[in-house]
């Protein structure tokens, strides 16, 4: 599977609406604790995988994948055991 083309993408998210686009970086295992944004955000998986959990439910995102959270939504995210990298839209 060839990786994704974060120019590519980065313009889908500035057609849909992101004024910030920036790709993030997390170490194996990192993990942030519940939490909320004040607008919408995407994260688009560009290496490595993130489980994000919302509402009861988690689900795990890998390269590909993208998540969105809606505004004012409590959240959290592990990363996976090799860490993750991927694009945020907010």
């Amino acid at each position: 599977m060839a990786p994704p083309n974060e120019n590519e993408l980065r313009r889908q998210l500035v057609s849909e609406g992101f004024a910030d686009t920036f790709v993030w970086q997390d170490g194996p295992q990192a993990f942030y604790s519940d939490h909320t944004h004040n607008g919408k955000t995407a994260h688009i998986i560009l290496d490595g995988e993130m489980t994000l959990t919302m509402e009861g439910q988690s689900r795990t995102f890998r390269v590909g994948d993208r998540c969105d959270v809606p505004a004012g939504a409590v959240h959290s995210a592990q990363m996976g055991p090799k860490g993750c990298r991927y694009l945020v839209g907010e």
